[in-house]
Order: structure tokens, then C-alpha cells, then sequence
């Protein structure tokens, strides 16, 4: 597909997808919330893909909506802001919907709904000039689609401090919260996240898609019936032929040859 404000590009087995609206600090337009659903889609349905790296061009991440656009709100009826929300919410949808390990690669400052899709993401990386907050409360709105997220990356009573405040943090206290897991050197950042993302792309596809699987089924479960959820997962996992290869190529001391299944 060809994208306009998406772009999207191949290392070996890890698909770079870009935000690329450097002028507009990767704002997220109605065309860009609609091409990064197509671009993670089609790499989840790409076989020569084992991992996806989220990030911006240029020097943000993303600025979240651009809040000139708030400014119309008001003439909108409820329907079409309803709809309009809607193909929105489905975008933050992606991370749960993802079959491959989703990283946030955080060149930058991440606001608002840019906070948001680091927190979507299933592992994030930051650069140490990246920045994250939610500052639409200052121009009077609530993060209300992205606060699930938040909360359920850096936990209910922070996330709430940082929708209520709009504050920033930095790279560091990111880190600290959970909201991102490594931070790295501005001159290693590109190199160390390729090799994070090439690492988990060389996992078995079927052992990551049965992983991710777990974890956001299994999350809001009772825990009675989330361990026999798991358990099933398990059964699937021990007759996998990706699990006899990695055991046999464990004892001969080879790579594996995985088979997504």
C-alpha cells in the first residue's frame, strides 16, 4: 500500500512503521490514525515479519491530536463526534489485537494520544531527549480513550496524576513508572532498538502470538480461571512443532528453524 503520512520500511525480519508528519510533529490526523491500523495489520498477516518497531520521523514521537482541532469541536454533533471517536479508539485498540511483539520507539516527545500508543505498545524504548504527559487537560479535555492504557501501564493513581496535572515526565521517571522499560543513549538509540526488535523477531511466531494471547486474556480474569485458561495455552504450546524444533536445536547446539506452529 502507499501511504501519505505513514512510512513504512523493512530490516530483515522487523517492519519499521513510521508516523511521518515532521511539520505537525506526527499529530494524529483522521489519514494517519487510519494508515498505522492498515500498516500494523498487514504486518501482522506479513510471514517475513517477526516484529514491529513504532516511531516517529523527525524530532517527536507524536503530539497526540492536534489541539487546533478542538477548537471546531463544539459544531460537530454528538453522532459525528461519536464516529469520528470511534475510528480513533480503534487505533489504541491495536496492541491487544497485535499477533507480534509491538514496540514504542520514543525518539521524542510523546503527548497525549502519542503517550497513549507508547503505553498501547507492548514493549517501549526511549530515547533519553523523549518526554511524555497528557497536557489536553490544560486546553480542557480529559484523556478519557487513552486512560485504560495508562493505567494499566504505569498504574490507576499515576495515571490519574498525569491526566489531572498534565505534567511532564521525562525520560528517567518514565522509566521509573513502567511506562517505558529501557532508555538509551540518543547515539545508540536507533542501533540498541533494532537490536531489541531483531531479537524478539527471530522468537517463534507461534510461542509470541500464544504470549500475547496470555497476557491480555488472561489480565482481567478471575485468577481461578485465568490459570485454566493458561493452562490450555500450555497444552497448545507443549504439542507445538516449534517447541520440538527449539528443543532439538537446543541440543544441537543450532539455531532454530521455527514453523509458527
Amino acid at each position: 500500500m502507499n501511504y501519505e503520512q505513514v512510512a513504512v520500511e523493512q530490516e530483515g525480519r522487523v517492519m519499521m512503521v513510521s508516523m511521518n508528519r515532521p511539520e505537525k510533529r506526527n499529530a494524529l490526523s483522521e489519514k494517519m490514525t487510519a494508515e498505522l491500523i492498515t500498516a500494523l495489520e498487514e504486518a501482522c498477516a506479513d510471514p517475513d515479519v517477526g516484529a514491529v518497531v513504532l516511531t516517529g520521523k523527525g524530532q517527536a514521537f507524536c503530539a497526540g491530536a492536534d489541539l487546533a482541532d478542538f477548537s471546531g469541536m463544539a459544531a460537530k454533533t454528538a453522532p459525528v463526534l461519536h464516529l469520528e471517536g470511534a475510528a480513533s479508539t480503534e487505533l489504541f485498540k491495536m496492541g491487544q489485537k497485535m499477533t507480534k511483539p509491538l514496540i514504542a520507539a520514543v525518539n521524542g516527545p510523546a503527548m497525549g494520544g502519542g503517550c497513549g500508543l507508547v503505553a498501547m505498545c507492548h514493549l517501549a524504548v526511549a530515547s533519553e531527549k523523549a518526554k511524555f504527559g497528557t497536557p489536553e487537560i490544560r486546553v480542557g479535555i480529559f484523556p478519557f480513550v487513552i486512560f485504560p492504557l495508562l493505567a494499566r501501564a504505569v498504574g490507576p493513581r499515576r495515571a490519574l496524576e498525569m491526566a489531572l496535572t498534565g505534567r511532564s515526565l521525562d525520560a528517567a521517571e518514565a522509566e521509573a513508572t513502567g511506562l517505558v522499560h529501557r532508555v538509551f543513549a540518543e547515539a545508540d538509540f536507533q542501533r540498541k532498538t533494532l537490536e531489541l526488535a531483531t531479537e524478539l523477531a527471530e522468537r517463534s511466531p507461534l510461542v509470541m502470538r500464544l504470549g500475547l494471547n496470555a497476557f491480555y486474556t488472561s489480565t482481567d480474569m478471575e485468577i481461578n480461571k485465568a490459570f485454566d485458561y493458561l493452562n490450555t495455552l500450555r497444552v497448545i504450546d507443549f504439542l507445538s512443532e516449534d517447541l520440538r524444533e527449539g528443543a532439538m536445536a537446543f541440543i544441537q547446539k543450532r539455531p532454530p528453524r521455527w514453523k509458527g506452529r
